[in-house]
C-alpha cells in the first residue's frame, strides 16, 4: 500500500509525488492514530504497517463516516487518517462534524487515491490539515501522521493544483473582504507553490519572524483553518491557477 507544508514539514516533488522529510523527527511520545476505511482489507493493512512504524501507536479503526466521528470522540486520538468515499457519512462530512467543535482534539489526514477522488478539496476546506496518497510508501503514510500530530499541515502542490483544475475557479474577488496586501498575496501563492516558511522567507529575501508573520496575516484575512486550506481557497478564488509553479 501504498505531503508540504508548513514550517519544515515534508515536500514533494512537483511531478513525482514523493514526499521527503524536512525536518520533522519522531515523535517523542507515540502519536496516537485512528483509522477510517470502509475496505476491511485497506484498513487493517494500514492498521498492521502502521503500528509497526516508530512514534504511532494506531488506536482504533473506522468502517464509515458515522463511527469515524463516534470512535474519535471517544478515544481522542492525535490524528485520524480519513478516507473519503465512505457509507453512511463520507470523510467529508465526517471531517466537519469532528472539526467543527474547536476543543476537538484530533486533526485530519484524509487518505484517497487522489487520481479518482475529486472531493479531497472539499474536505481540505473542511478543516483537514492535508491528504496522502494510498499509493505512498508507508513509511511516508507514517511521516505526514506525524508531521500533522506536530501542528504542520501536508500538501502535494502538484497534485492540489491538478485537482483544482477540475473544478470552475471563481475570481480574486471571490477572496473574502478584507483584502490581501500585494506582498500578502506574493506570500499566498508561494504557499501553493509548497513553500515552507524558512523557504519563503529565503524567497522574499525577508526574516523568518517576518515571513511567519505574512502568512498568519493570510490565514486570518482568509478565514483559513490552516495553510492547506489557505491554498484551498486561492485556487478557487481564481487568485492563484491551476500550473502556477511560482
Amino acid at each position: 500500500m501504498t505531503g508540504s507544508e508548513a514550517g519544515a514539514a515534508v515536500t514533494t516533488g512537483p511531478d513525482t509525488g514523493t514526499a521527503v522529510a524536512t525536518g520533522a523527527g519522531p515523535a517523542v511520545t507515540p502519536v496516537t492514530l485512528l483509522i477510517a476505511d470502509d475496505d476491511e482489507v485497506t484498513r487493517s493493512g494500514l492498521r498492521v504497517l502502521l503500528a509497526a512504524q516508530p512514534g504511532i501507536a494506531v488506536v482504533g479503526e473506522a468502517a464509515d463516516g458515522v463511527e469515524a466521528v463516534e470512535q474519535a470522540r471517544r478515544l481522542r486520538p492525535d490524528v485520524v487518517l480519513m478516507d473519503v468515499r465512505m457509507p453512511r457519512c463520507n470523510g467529508i462530512e465526517a471531517t466537519r462534524q469532528l472539526l467543527a467543535d474547536p476543543a476537538a482534539p484530533s486533526k485530519v489526514v484524509v487518505i484517497t487515491t487522489f487520481e479518482n477522488d475529486g472531493y479531497v478539496t472539499a474536505a481540505l476546506s473542511a478543516g483537514a490539515s492535508g491528504f496522502v496518497l494510498k499509493r505512498l510508501p508507508v513509511r511516508q503514510i507514517a511521516e505526514a501522521v506525524r508531521v500533522v500530530a506536530a501542528g504542520e499541515a501536508i500538501l502535494f502542490p502538484a497534485a492540489l493544483r491538478r485537482m483544482v483544475a477540475a473544478r470552475p475557479l471563481g475570481s480574486a474577488e471571490a477572496l473574502p473582504k478584507a483584502a490581501l496586501t500585494g506582498r500578502e498575496e506574493e506570500v499566498l501563492r508561494l504557499m501553493a507553490t509548497g513553500l515552507s516558511n524558512p523557504e519563503i522567507a529565503d524567497s522574499l529575501t525577508v526574516s523568518l519572524e517576518t515571513a511567519k508573520t505574512h502568512v498568519g496575516n493570510v490565514l486570518t484575512k482568509l478565514g483559513a483553518q490552516n495553510r492547506t486550506h489557505a491554498v484551498v481557497i486561492a485556487y478557487e478564488s481564481g487568485l492563484v491557477v491551476p500550473g502556477f509553479t511560482g
